[in-house]
């Protein structure tokens, strides 16, 4: 198995260089002008972030613009993963016998790249309530693998799976309303606490087959990503035209965080 994951992270990778390529042509095809008709979002008005707002060029933020590709690696490579795992037919691993969750997920890291890419490149409210959505539709469906994981005993016909991603397309569309509703502070923080539970309790449910160390990772990298984020909010080691920003760190740390804990459901341990 390693040497075949190892073949599709490389296939990610190639994915990925291709999209850096795109967005660099981009960057340079097209200037800030694209956007002169959109609503500006609460978030540039503030100046929320570090990283200067260079609003004659298409990418206003262009390292928090850039380090969403971040995101978009990660679900290439769970995709690819998930297309192995259909062609898998004597699969005992519960994702992998439910390879349209997975692909689900990795559609949701490309989904949230391009949402984030979009605010971050025109700073604007449509592209602010895209990268919200991006990061919940995330958390629903982590929160559903882990669920599905802890009461394994419940089997799933191919009806009920696919209306499951049904369901969970309509919820992700649903929280285009809900996230202007309620905070995000106590949204976000409900479904990280929600995952963490439920791997927690998975965990010492499979404690020969789960890796202790992949989900000490998650949970430790989005407490250092989080923080990160809010030094970047506070002006904290600020400098404004580097191309190294504490919230593409955050895209970085958070991506790897959601990943692992995809990862701690979807591999056994050896």
């Amino acid at each position: 198995m390693n040497k075949k994951f190892n073949s599709l992270v490389i296939r990610a990778l190639v994915y990925t260089s291709a999209m850096v390529l795109v967005y660099f042509l981009l960057n340079q095809v097209l200037d800030g002008r694209v956007w002169d008709e959109m609503v500006v979002s609460n978030s540039s008005l503030k100046g929320e972030y570090c990283e200067l707002n260079n609003h004659e060029r298409f990418f206003h933020q262009s390292s928090n613009t850039y380090s969403n590709l971040f995101f978009f690696f990660f679900g290439i490579l769970i995709c690819l993963v998930a297309r192995e795992d259909f062609k898998n037919k004597n699969a005992e691993n519960r994702m992998q016998q439910f390879p349209e969750l997975s692909m689900l997920m990795g559609f949701c890291f490309i989904y949230l790249c391009f949402g984030s890419s979009f605010f971050h490149a025109s700073l604007t409210w449509i592209g602010q309530r895209a990268d919200m959505n991006g990061v919940y539709s995330l958390n629903i469906v982590l929160a559903t693998i882990a669920l599905l994981n802890v009461f394994y005993r419940i089997s799933l016909s191919n009806r009920s799976r696919n209306l499951l991603i049904a369901f969970l397309l309509i919820l992700i569309v649903a929280f285009y309303q809900v996230h202007l509703i309620a905070s995000s502070r106590i949204l976000l923080t409900t479904f990280i606490l929600l995952i963490w539970v439920l791997t927690t309790i998975n965990y010492f449910q499979f404690r020969q087959k789960r890796s202790l160390l992949i989900a000490l990772s998650s949970f430790v990298l989005i407490l250092i990503a989080a923080k990160i984020r809010q030094l970047d909010v506070d002006k904290i080691g600020c400098d404004p035209v580097s191309i190294f920003q504490g919230h593409s760190l955050w895209h970085l740390l958070s991506g790897m965080s959601c990943f692992l804990g995809y990862a701690f459901f979807r591999f056994s341990k050896s």
